[in-house]
């Protein structure tokens, strides 16, 4: 451990409590890397108004990376990731980009019985996205602008994306001649697998098919292009980043629309690749807002031999939680400006 561990040790107790995990008494809970979900059943409100049932997501500071949750959290993560998320959402609303989930990210949107003495408002206030309830289209909707990640490794394999062709000698990081889509599938654990196009649509047959699937290409492509320049604007480039969209049910699970809204997050430094605008080279790995950081440190303990990618997580030390951290902040404070 570094000489100024205790300097470390401090700004992390001046955090306050990180929230690990929940606990509150609603049904239909999930517990994903980051977030736990749960249904808020349909009621009326304290003026006899029915409430239709809805989803609450509420974001932890549990951290993943490789597929493992890390059993050290980062205090204060979830909130940033909610407040990022919750201002996209609102943005591609006013937009008129697609229409989204959202309903509110306040904490008395959620029934009083419902909190616990270990998930109380004061823990959860700032972490709480509450939506619309959806059945899920099964397929990632990810848009690339720049060449990283499965998509280099594919493009050095075959000079195609997900059966997008490509211009030959592009190199890491390239910006491509224009943003593509490339789907995966939804993978319950481990990576999601691309696809291409056409299995894409299989995959939403029972859906909308072929109709679906453009409707959310073209609709993806439009946020990517709107948002990231946006973000470009704001000194931040906008790699890459996948959203997910589900046709609203009722309280009986039936689908009351095929017009498909935007669900779950967007555009937050766990969704999306985001990289400093006046450090950009390409040809090379870039700096990042995500948790790059986190991920070069979990390398060393690799390459050393003291962890080989594998559950249970390593033990983080304070200086890379508090780096970590500070990414996430960084985002914030350029994308948002506080």
């Amino acid at each position: 451990m570094s000489s100024n561990a205790p300097t470390h040790d401090n700004r992390l107790s001046e955090l306050g409590p990180a929230v690990f995990e929940t606990d509150l008494r609603l049904p239909n809970k999930r517990q994903g890397k980051v977030r736990d979900t749960y249904t808020i059943p349909s009621h009326e409100d304290a003026f006899g108004r029915h409430v239709p049932a809805s989803m609450l997501m509420v974001a932890s500071d549990r951290v993943s990376a490789f597929d493992v949750i890390m059993p050290d959290p980062i205090p204060g993560k979830g909130r940033i990731l909610t407040e990022i998320a919750a201002f996209w959402l609102r943005w591609i609303e006013d937009q008129h980009l697609s229409p989204t989930h959202l309903i509110g990210t306040e904490t008395d949107l959620i029934p009083d019985d419902a909190f616990t003495k270990t998930s109380t408002p004061e823990l959860l206030e700032g972490r709480v996205t509450i939506g619309r309830l959806c059945k899920v289209i099964p397929v990632e909707c990810v848009v690339r602008g720049y060449l990283e990640g499965s998509g280099l490794k594919e493009y050095n394999a075959t000079g195609m994306v997900c059966g997008n062709d490509l211009p030959d000698g592009l190199v890491q990081c390239d910006k491509l001649p224009e943003p593509i889509f490339t789907p995966a599938t939804k993978a319950e654990s481990g990576h999601d697998e691309n696809i291409d196009f056409e299995q894409a649509v299989e995959q939403v047959e029972d859906l909308g098919g072929r109709t679906l699937m453009e409707r959310l290409r073209e609709r993806s492509l439009s946020i990517y292009v709107a948002a990231s320049a946006y973000a470009q604007d704001h000194g931040i480039i906008l790699a890459d980043t996948k959203f997910e969209f589900g046709l609203p049910i009722d309280d009986e699970g039936r689908i009351t629309s095929n017009d498909p809204i935007l669900i779950d997050e967007a555009l937050t430094p766990d969704s999306s690749r985001f990289w400093p605008a006046d450090q950009y080279k390409p040809g090379q790995a870039q700096k990042s807002f995500d948790k790059q950081f986190l991920r070069e440190y979990l390398e060393l303990l690799t390459k050393s031999g003291k962890w080989d990618k594998t559950p249970p997580g390593p033990s983080l030390p304070p200086e890379v939680i508090l780096g970590t951290l500070e990414r996430y902040e960084q985002a914030r404070q350029m994308l948002i400006g506080h």
